[in-house]
């Protein structure tokens, strides 16, 4: 994950962005479940799905597109939670890590994945060996929160890099469902403009929700025309950007 950014914001800022955060309830947003979802997944075994498109985004990012058993299936991954994916390494060691997918279980059929594929990474190393019609071990859901429709009133949501995955999961669960009112406000911090993770799919939900989404980018090392934050998140970003903490709210470390 590119948390650069964050090394050098100062204590109190964290915690501001903790108040922020707390303050719109990312606390009550999740309630624990123990029920086992329905759907593809095992939480106890790993079971495999078959590579069926690799779409290569930038020279180190690619979205890759897993085929569930049916046209009809869902993964059965709820929103808040992830999957623990298995390969291996360099090396050809076994090697587990978490990921959040990028769709929903309102994508009937098949689940996405958009990996950042490091040059030292394990894990990098299988999906970057990864060809279409080979198939990845996959267990989950992992994770004790389930989203809840209509918690809070707004939910802020502060992300880097690669980061973005689980928010742009839980951002679309709220936009998409015309019951749910939650407004949502992102600060999205990258190195580069290239560094940018689901640039069009995070454009496209700032157009089809103008009202419920708002989106800031912040980049170390912005182009030459640049209307976005620069350098790193600061203090005043947050209070810009995040709605404001609310008077009935305990934060604890």
């Amino acid at each position: 994950m590119d948390l650069e950014f964050l090394q050098t914001v100062d204590p109190q800022i964290l915690v501001g962005v903790a108040v922020a955060v707390v303050a719109i309830g990312i606390g009550a947003i999740f309630l624990f479940s123990s029920k086992k979802s329905r759907g593809c997944l095992d939480p106890e075994n790993f079971r495999d799905f078959k590579l069926v498109k690799r779409t290569q985004l930038s020279h180190n990012v690619a979205k890759f597109t897993f085929a569930l058993p049916s046209p009809t299936s869902v993964l059965g991954l709820p929103i808040g939670q992830h999957i623990s994916c298995r390969g291996k390494d360099s090396q050809g060691e076994e090697v587990l890590k978490p990921y959040t997918p990028t769709t929903l279980d309102s994508d009937l059929g098949h689940f996405e994945l958009v990996i950042k594929m490091y040059p030292q990474g394990r894990m990098s190393h299988h999906f970057r060996e990864m060809r279409v019609g080979e198939s990845l071990a996959v267990k989950g859901p992992k994770g004790r929160f389930r989203y809840q429709p209509g918690q809070v009133r707004a939910f802020g949501m502060l992300a880097g890099g690669s980061g973005i995955t689980p928010m742009f999961q839980v951002a679309r669960a709220i936009l998409e469902n015309p019951k749910d009112q939650t407004k949502v406000h992102l600060i999205y911090a990258n190195v580069t403009h290239d560094d940018i993770l689901l640039k069009e799919e995070l454009e496209v939900l700032a157009s089809r929700y103008p009202d419920s989404f708002k989106i800031y980018y912040v980049l170390n090392q912005p182009p030459e025309v640049w209307n976005g934050g620069v350098g790193f998140v600061s203090k005043e970003m947050i209070q810009t950007h995040l709605p404001a903490p609310a008077a009935d709210i305990q934060v604890d470390s």
